[in-house]
Order: structure tokens, then C-alpha cells, then sequence
């Protein structure tokens, strides 16, 4: 440590929000450059090259060989998939010197299409599986959680190449047999999710999530054994239900009552029910966003759901995908005057106006519901003038949404959609994603082969990734505690940390001698002999910071011949003779099982 390249640090960055971004800055592992921009630093480049290790072998044991592409990758692929342009702002986009268009790869389906198309003619080459381990681009909107959601991040990408779908599913069933094994060493608890397959497309799409309360994705889980992405999951819709003999809805005075909590205390107040009180759950609420299309045009959105939910974020961007969404602001409602700030509804109720929004509006703007929203359902909701709602509204005899959209939060105690029982939520951080891509890519590009007949066929693939600078901060959320970092041994730094705790010559002599009979031994050590002036108070402290899962201390008890071993995890301790200590940490080593 006399000559490591690391300063400790003893408060958090003040960016810093979640465990792993404040604990690897503090100790000595990742530096910041820029937002989403991180520098690794000596202790953090021997983490990350014992994922990668773990990653490469699995990927080796299963049959997929390593290649390596460019970063800096030419326009042209891109346009002919189109994902130019639905990539959008996400995009890191540049030109050479002479005016070529360039971006920095976020992914590389068209890359590993166009080699395979390149090198390979017939069924006789496949199946293929190739995969490379390499720094991808994307330009975050925001990056956040230090290396957790960065813009330039390390993954391992892979890609299946077969003649037909069984074939994928065998590919697929290999890699996720992998990735198991990959996530099972890595050593976090972890959960295999159905997804959604976004603008990857695809038939088939499952998510690895690490288990963690920091985590940016929402997953469900059920008794039953049913788990999903927050994304992924749909609602069981409820039967049409006969309108006939429903009142006629009827537009009522509600003044003051621009939100749903306003809306149902007037509605009990000035319009009570006979059987019940009313509830949020009674009420439409219409939400407008905007869509930014990739090509940069812009789009108003109404989205209907339950009074009692709210509109989830990421399942709404999950649904609209590759458009972005926005607010809809004040300049929106002027450019579309019959829409009524806090009183939108699918109807408008002035006599003669006839419908604003579905099939038959005016307006031309697009009106989605929840799925919940079935024909026969009825609903207060506004009535498009100011102060104004209709009670009794049903849906398919007073309006028709033009369809619907999976974009209402989920909760605990949903049903979940096989039904095997009531839904429990969770948070993780995304480590794997695997996707049967079929022949999307394949297609665009011209990707064929020929078939055992001799006749061209497409190729169909799949595309499986895994976040290799992510899994660091991943392991980090969970293997920490107040007093630092607590590596498991499979991927931490080093072996063993030797501290020197004193000035003495015999306690300096003792653990230099210490440290070479370790090395010696086969195990990777790091040794504190830095300089008297610092204590071993401050020694103690950046051990404990630095998280190797085995410290010994060469102190005071040299004098009687004796060290003491600590583990770091379960904060464990004993003195042990110092003619006996290099054993014993090698067993603790080897029944850690780390290498």
C-alpha cells in the first residue's frame, strides 16, 4: 500500500445516493470523470477482471467464442434496421473528418449479423453462438448510482445464429443454463423475470434481476411461482358487462375539483349513493402526456385509467417505445383548446359538440385506456368544460377508446395473470437481459443461409447480455456494511490483507516476511507497510473500507509468536501462531472457494 495507486476517502461523495456508488468512490476503486463517467482505478480493475473471468469461462464452457468489435462503428448498419433514428437522444452520435456519420455502439446486433453474413453461407455452419465482452455507449438521460446507470458502461454481449426456432430455443435455453451458473458465482441473491422485449423485439424475453432495495427496476413474484418485470406484467381484464337498462350518463357542476381526492369529496358530498360511499376507484382519471417520436415529432397521448391508480412510468415508456415521453404543458393545452386542464374526459358533454376524443375525434388525438376499462364498466370522469364531470359514463355505448395500454402501476395483491395467486412486489438492478430475437436483425440485413434443400432461408437469433462493470456495483449493494466494503472471496481485490500495526522492526520484519510466505503460497496479498506516521487506527479503518475478506495483523503479539486472523464478512477473529497462519489462511481460502 506504501506504493498502491489509492487514497481512501473518509465522507461520501456528495453525488453519491445508493451504497455501492459511495463505498467504491471512498475506497479507492472508481473515480469520477463526468456524469455517468467513471475512471477504474488499480483495486477496482482486479474486481472487474474477476467477473469478466467468471463471465468468459461460462460463456467458453457453453460453446460461444469470443470475438471483439469496434466501438466507433460506421451510420450505415444502423439505418437499415432504422435504430438511427429510434435509438433518438440516447445515441452518441458524431462525424469523421470527412463527414462520415458515426456513433459510439450501444449494442451490436448488426455488427455480429453482418460478420456471420459475411463468413457464413450455409446450414452446415451453424448453429453459432459468438460473443465479446466490450464498452458500450449510451447517452443517458439520467445517469445516476455511480457505475449502477452510467453512459459508458462494460457488458458482454452475445448472439445465437441457428437455421430455424427450434434451434433458438435450444441456444436460448444454453444461454440461460449459463447465465445461471454466472449469476450463481457471482454470488448475489437474484430472480429470473419474464420481460418485455421493448424495441429488441422478439418472442421470448427474460430479465436476471439482483435482488436489492436500491434497485431502479420494480419486479412481481406470486406464491404460484409467476414472476415478471414490472413491465411485462398484464392485466386480467374484467367480462363486458350488459349495459342495457344503465341509466343515461349526466353531466354534473363540480367546481373545485381539478384532482381525483377533490373529485370524489364533492361527488359524496353533493351527490351521495344510496348503497355506497363513492371511491377513486368509481372515477376515470385521463392523463395527457406527450410522445417525442425518434424523428423528432411530437405527439399528445390521453390515457385512461381507474381514478384509484396512477400511471407507471417505465410500464408507459415500456408501452410507447421508441418514443419518449414527456409532459404536457401549458403550451400543449393551447395548441389543443378542447382539452380542459383538470376536467379531460372521452366525451364532450356541451349539447351538439359531439365526441373529442376515440375513433370519432375531433381533436385527432389518440385516446387509450386501461385494460380495466371494459365495455359495460361506468365512470365519472370530466366532462371536457371547466367545473364539470358526468356520472355515469359507460364505456362502449357513450364512448369507444381508439384501444388499450398496460401503463397503470401495479400492486400488491393483484392477481397475478396465470393465476397462481396474489402479486408481492420487490426491487432489483437488471444484471441479465436474453431475448429470442427470431429473424428481425436477420432480415433487415439480409442474414441467410442455405437450408438442407439448398434453399435460402433467414437465420434466427437470439441476443443475451450481461452488465460486467454493473455486477462490481451489484455485488457491492449487497456485500458492504457501515464500516465498508466485504467482498465475497470469488471476486474480491485480493486474497488477504496484511496489516501492519505497528513500527517496531520486528513487527515491519514479521510482516514482510508474512507477505512473501503468502505470495508464495499461491495467494494474491495486499500488505500495509506504509510509513509510521500512519497509525494503525487509520490501517484498521481502510481495511475495513476496502473489503479484502481476510485480514491479518501483524502486531504487538509477534513478540509471543502469535497474528490474528479476521474475516472480514462476520467480523470473526483469532490469534493464531504465526508459524501456523499462512495454512490456516490458505484452508480459509480454499473453503471460501475462492481461486
Amino acid at each position: 500500500m506504501s506504493r498502491m495507486f489509492l487514497r481512501t476517502l473518509r465522507d461520501d461523495p456528495a453525488d453519491a445516493e445508493v451504497p455501492s456508488h459511495k463505498l467504491l468512490v471512498r475506497a479507492g476503486y472508481i473515480r469520477r470523470v463526468a456524469p455517468g463517467i467513471y475512471s477504474w482505478l488499480p483495486l477496482g480493475l482486479r474486481v472487474l477482471a474477476k467477473v469478466e473471468a467468471i463471465v468468459r469461462e461460462e460463456m467458453e464452457a457453453m460453446g460461444a467464442q469470443e470475438v471483439r468489435f469496434p466501438a466507433l462503428l460506421p451510420r450505415e448498419p444502423y439505418d437499415v434496421t432504422n435504430r438511427w433514428t429510434e435509438y433518438g437522444p440516447n445515441l452518441f452520435r458524431l462525424s469523421d473528418r470527412k463527414g462520415n456519420d458515426m456513433l459510439l455502439g450501444p449494442t451490436h446486433e448488426e455488427m455480429f449479423s453482418l460478420l456471420v453474413k459475411d463468413l457464413y453461407s450455409s446450414y452446415k455452419d451453424l448453429p453459432l453462438s459468438l460473443f465479446q465482452i466490450q464498452t458500450k455507449y449510451r447517452d443517458e438521460a439520467r445517469p445516476r448510482a455511480g457505475i449502477l446507470r452510467g453512459r459508458e458502461f462494460i457488458m458482454k454481449d452475445s448472439y445465437s445464429f441457428d437455421i430455424d426456432d427450434a434451434g433458438l430455443e435450444v441456444a436460448y435455453q444454453a444461454h440461460r443454463d449459463a447465465y445461471i451458473r454466472i449469476f450463481d458465482r457471482l454470488g448475489f441473491e437474484y430472480v429470473i423475470v419474464a420481460a418485455d422485449s421493448g424495441a429488441m423485439g422478439g418472442s421470448a424475453s427474460e430479465e436476471f434481476l439482483a435482488v436489492s432495495e436500491t434497485g431502479e427496476d420494480t419486479f412481481v413474484r406470486s406464491a404460484g411461482g409467476y414472476a415478471a418485470n414490472v413491465e411485462a406484467v398484464t392485466t386480467i381484464p374484467p367480462a363486458p358487462i350488459d349495459h342495457t337498462g344503465l341509466p343515461a350518463s349526466r353531466p354534473v357542476e363540480t367546481p373545485g375539483t381539478p384532482t381525483i381526492d377533490s373529485l370524489v369529496s364533492h361527488l359524496n358530498d353533493a351527490f351521495a349513493r344510496d348503497d355506497r360511499p363513492w371511491t377513486a376507484a368509481d372515477t376515470l382519471k385521463n392523463v395527457l402526456v406527450m410522445l417525442r417520436h425518434p424523428d423528432g415529432t411530437r405527439e399528445p397521448l390521453v390515457i385512461g385509467v381507474p381514478g384509484d391508480r396512477e400511471v407507471d412510468a417505465k410500464r408507459l415508456e415500456t408501452q410507447v417505445s421508441p418514443a419518449e415521453v414527456e409532459p404536457f404543458e401549458d403550451k400543449d393545452f393551447a395548441a389543443n383548446p378542447a382539452l380542459v386542464k383538470g376536467y379531460i374526459g372521452p366525451v364532450l358533454m356541451a349539447p351538439g359538440s359531439g365526441a373529442v376524443l376515440g375513433a370519432e375525434s375531433s381533436s385527432g388525438i389518440r385516446y387509450l385506456t386501461d385494460p380495466r376499462v371494459v365495455d359495460g364498466t361506468s365512470w365519472v370522469t370530466g366532462a371536457n368544460v371547466q367545473g364539470s364531470h358526468v356520472i355515469g359514463l359507460v364505456a362502449g355505448r357513450d364512448f369507444t377508446p381508439d384501444g388499450t395500454i398496460e401503463a397503470a402501476e401495479v400492486r400488491a395483491g393483484d392477481p397475478a395473470p396465470d393465476g397462481s395467486g396474489p402479486l408481492s412486489l420487490a426491487r432489483g438492478i437488471e444484471m441479465g437481459h436474453i431475448f429470442q430475437l427470431g429473424r428481425k436483425y436477420a432480415e433487415a440485413l439480409g442474414l441467410q443461409v442455405l437450408d438442407h434443400n439448398g434453399k435460402l432461408v433467414t437465420v434466427t437469433m437470439g441476443s443475451y447480455g450481461v452488465g460486467i462493470s454493473r455486477a462490481v456495483a451489484a455485488v457491492a449493494e449487497y456485500a458492504h456494511d457501515d464500516l465498508g466494503l466485504a467482498w465475497p472471496a470469488a471476486l474480491a481485490p485480493f486474497d488477504v490483507h496484511v496489516v501492519v500495526a505497528g513500527k517496531d522492526q520486528t513487527i515491519l520484519d514479521a510482516g514482510s516476511q508474512l507477505y512473501d510466505d503468502l505470495r508464495g503460497a499461491g495467494l494474491d496479498v495486499l500488505i500495509d507497510d506504509r510509513p509510521g506516521k500512519v497509525s494503525p487506527g487509520v490501517k484498521f479503518k481502510d481495511a475495513e473500507l476496502i473489503g479484502v475478506p481476510i485480514t491479518v495483523v501483524v502486531g504487538r503479539g509477534i513478540v509471543d509468536g502469535s497474528v490474528e486472523l479476521k474475516l472480514r464478512a462476520s467480523g470473526e477473529r483469532e490469534d493464531v501462531d504465526v508459524a501456523d497462519i499462512v495454512q490456516s489462511v490458505v484452508d480459509t481460502v480454499r473453503g471460501s472457494g475462492a481461486s
